[in-house]
């Protein structure tokens, strides 16, 4: 009877890895293909933690909308400063709360206190918002459907600051097609019928009128 090859089958199932030399080009094309998959993970990242605090922002605005109407330059200012500021605080105190005296702070209370720093610093500086003030951006942002970024950075922005609250500054005007200004008609293509000339009218006639009016009746 024959021998079996199960043992000589089986070594060729095992695939061998291969070993490239550090130094060898097929080794910095790995090297360089892993850094590449790491930057695109890295933006990729980067972007999520962008496009999720730009939804998170808008998001607020869309829930501090009222019922009806606009929301005043006062309303917003302190809407920053009451609510969207702070609104960290308390997850703040618990990190505070749970650290044992004399260790360092944790990881999490130092990003959230980074948060409002570098958030109040924008403020201060001058922070760019949706103009809630608008009644027609208003009725556009209602529109909104809470995911898509794109929708509400289409609309009409203004910048305003902690330190002159009073003071509001148009820093985008709107791409949406309802806020576009309308073109303005010129003069020419308006049918307007000229006034007669003065000059025609003997001057004789335009000063016994007034002369007449002067007398008194």
């Amino acid at each position: 009877m024959a021998p079996s090859k199960q043992g000589k089958t089986g070594d060729k199932g095992g695939k061998k890895e291969k070993v490239f030399h550090p130094e060898s080009r097929k080794a910095g094309q790995l090297v360089r293909s892993s850094l590449r998959q790491t930057k695109l993970r890295d933006q990729a990242s980067k972007r999520w933690k962008k496009h999720s605090a730009h939804v998170n922002l808008f998001g607020f605005w869309y829930h501090a909308l009222p019922e009806e109407g606009v929301l005043t330059l006062e309303e917003m200012h302190a809407l920053i400063r009451d609510v969207w500021l702070v609104r960290h605080d308390s997850e703040i105190e618990e990190e505070k709360a749970a650290r044992r005296k004399g260790r360092p702070k944790s990881t999490k209370e130092q990003k959230l206190e980074e948060i409002k720093r570098r958030e109040a610093e924008e403020y201060r500086a001058g922070m760019d918002v949706l103009d809630l003030t608008h009644p027609d951006n208003v009725a556009l942002f209602r529109n909104w459907d809470q995911i898509e970024v794109a929708y509400p950075q289409m609309l009409r922005f203004i910048r305003i600051t902690s330190e002159k609250p009073d003071i509001i500054i148009s820093s985008r005007p709107g791409q949406h097609p309802l806020l576009k200004e309308k073109p303005v008609v010129e003069d020419q293509a308006m049918d307007v019928v000229p006034p007669a000339p003065l000059a025609s009218e003997p001057v004789e006639r335009f000063s016994s009128t007034m002369m007449a009016m002067d007398v008194p009746v």
